[in-house]
């Protein structure tokens, strides 16, 4: 059998290969009436999807509101419409490669040892994971790509909201105006982006290696008490950080918060501390409250790897002459950041889309000379500050231009991260 001739088929019509030459009907009337549908949806669905995808609506101010073309229906359906196109490819793929398989198995062992629609062979994983690859394409992926191709539209108030107006495609435009076409707009991103990184880069160190400090005491101490005071310590992270966000920004409110009110009650201070106004003292308290809320995580992941370090090379150091600080520095600090470097990336990450820690501490706070413009107060990280373009100000179309950036910001650690794993080292990956 010429695998030229079943290619040639394959490639004319889906399943054709298998119906004629390759006597596979079952499965050829599968692929060929999956095609037929898509064929058949073609005039009255899929391509007037797609021309709206490209347009987008048009202006039709004499109709009602309701009866008016919402260009958001139409970006999330065209692209809906897309998804459908790379599946069918995407089958239409697994058909010729299905086609010349079944060609090979044929001229190897004959008609009759050919497996055909086996679903006991190779083609049972493709037809279990077929539901999950749905599920995400149209759930996770489809949502994502909606979200990106905002970025390039002027999706925003006051004259650009569904249905009441339509959206145009703008290009670059959005990014452009972001990345230096505005003074007002770049300043902001930069202080943003700037303090971002800042902010990520600061509780992370602070909370891995004020979490190793208070393991290496807790592991070395020989009091009773150690346990207590490693439940005491676990009970930040045992809170939610949510309600201890909120708490300690009722306590260190300006005017009535406890700590300013004791602080003065004992003479220590004559006037109230911004604790949470100044913009320079409210980023530095963001970082503490978040130290005091992230150690404890740390300080369980470092006692979990000090427990698999061998005690003989503690004996031996302290053998040698080695004080507590010495064995700390060459010993339990080189071993335990060996372990624990991915996380310290992963945590970098995440503290990069620490909503929480910014939104219920300081809610932003306090506002700065172009707040009212831009929404991106003092304590903003680039997160909280696409929450309020999309609360306060409806600029959507910064807001997914923001996510975008964050996107290609942090999709590189994402996969350095997963390379790593043990699973993508040791799997078929």
């Amino acid at each position: 059998m010429k695998r030229s001739k079943v290619l040639a088929l394959s490639c004319v019509f889906m399943g054709l290969a298998h119906l004629t030459v390759l006597r596979q009907r079952v499965k050829g009337i599968l692929f060929a009436l999956v095609e037929i549908a898509f064929i058949a949806l073609i005039p009255g669905v899929i391509a007037p999807k797609i021309v709206q995808l490209v347009t987008l609506g048009s202006p039709q101010p004499d109709l009602p509101v309701k009866l008016r073309d919402n260009s958001m229906f139409m970006l999330i359906d065209g692209i809906t419409v897309l998804a459908v196109c790379l599946l069918l490819a995407a089958l239409y793929y697994i058909s010729i490669k299905s086609a010349l398989l079944i060609s090979r198995e044929i001229e190897a062992n004959g008609w009759q040892k050919s497996k055909g629609l086996d679903l006991s062979g190779t083609a049972f994983p493709v037809v279990a994971l077929a539901p999950t690859v749905l599920l995400i394409l149209f759930f996770v992926v489809v949502p994502l790509v909606f979200s990106a191709c905002v970025a390039f539209t002027n999706y925003s108030t006051p004259g650009n909201i569904p249905p009441a107006n339509t959206v145009d495609w703008v290009g670059l435009d959005n990014f452009v105006h972001l990345f230096g076409g505005d003074a007002t707009w770049t300043g902001a991103l930069g202080r943003v982006a700037l303090w971002t990184v800042t902010w990520a880069f600061l509780s992370t160190i602070t909370c891995y290696f004020g979490g190793m400090i208070m393991a290496a005491i807790l592991s070395g101490s020989k009091t009773k008490i150690a346990p207590v005071f490693r439940t005491i310590f676990i009970l930040p992270y045992a809170v939610p950080s949510v309600v201890s966000m909120l708490v300690w920004k009722n306590m260190l409110n300006g005017a009535f918060g406890v700590v300013n009110r004791t602080l003065m009650s004992i003479g220590l201070v004559s006037t109230p501390i911004a604790w949470l106004s100044d913009p320079w003292l409210a980023k530095f308290t963001t970082v503490m409250i978040n130290l005091w809320c992230g150690f404890p995580y740390f300080m369980l992941l470092t006692l979990g790897t000090m427990t698999a370090i061998s005690s003989d090379i503690f004996e031996a150091a302290r053998i040698d002459g080695a004080g507590s600080l010495q064995i700390f520095r060459r010993i339990t600090l080189p071993l335990v950041i060996y372990q624990t470097a991915p996380l310290i990336v992963m945590s970098f990450t995440a503290n990069i889309n620490n909503f929480g820690a910014i939104f219920f501490l300081t809610g932003g706070n306090p506002v700065v000379a172009d707040s009212t413009v831009t929404s991106a107060k003092g304590t903003d990280i680039l997160v909280t500050w696409i929450y309020n373009l999309t609360i306060n100000l409806q600029k959507y179309q910064y807001a997914s231009a923001l996510a975008v950036m964050i996107f290609i910001v942090l999709a590189p650690f994402a996969v350095f991260n997963f390379r790593r794993t043990k699973s993508y080292k040791e799997g078929e990956l």
